[in-house]
């Protein structure tokens, strides 16, 4: 899936966010405007109507995406889109392929300090791993999302996905997606934290 556009470019005063993410965000295994990200542009455009917001979201995610791929993607994305904000739903690929942890924090911190120094605030998304993936290695990928955000100063979100993951009529048949019916609580959960990187003045 490639980058989309949920709602068309207006005025120039609108302030971009650009999502980074993976299948998760990507609407994998549904139509996009079920996704989260697309159910993001739609309350954001209700937010619009009563003045509150003006912002248009630009999804970049795509399935399959890893960390490597992003970092390679995002500077041309940051030059394009000129984002206000930028959210990271980045590493769950790199864990599925047992990719060293060292290299998955390295590409993140080099996409926060990218979007940073584009003048761009960050929201950090984290993700935890199957079982069968081991305690070590699940506890080391949520370790790096982490050290991340304290780094970074960042909010962060360790488990996005914490509010679906264990229950199966939220999930697709892979047990890794979340369905249509989960795409409005993971938005329910974002939410807060959407808004509090939205009106933040740092």
């Amino acid at each position: 899936m490639f980058g989309f556009n949920t709602n068309p470019v207006q005025a120039q005063s609108q302030d971009v966010m650009l999502v980074m993410g993976d299948s998760l965000s990507a609407a994998y295994g549904m139509s996009t405007e079920q996704g989260w990200v697309a159910l993001l542009q739609q309350k954001l455009n209700k937010q619009t109507q009563d003045k509150l917001f003006n912002i248009n979201v630009v999804n970049a995610s795509l399935s399959g995406e890893t960390t490597s791929g992003g970092l390679q993607r995002l500077p041309n994305l940051i030059k394009r889109h000129q984002p206000s904000y930028v959210i990271l739903e980045l590493g769950a690929n790199d864990a599925l392929r047992g990719q060293n942890l060292s290299t998955t924090e390295h590409n993140l911190a080099s996409m926060i300090e990218i979007s940073q120094q584009a003048g761009a605030k960050v929201l950090l998304l984290g993700i935890r791993l199957p079982t069968n993936y081991g305690p070590a290695y699940d506890a080391r990928l949520a370790q790096t999302y982490l050290s991340l955000a304290e780094t970074y100063q960042l909010d962060l979100d360790p488990f996005f996905l914490e509010d679906v993951a264990l229950d199966p009529d939220l999930m697709q048949n892979d047990a890794l997606h979340p369905n249509p019916k989960a795409q409005p609580i993971i938005l329910q959960r974002l939410w807060p934290k959407l808004t509090r990187l939205i009106l933040s003045q740092d």
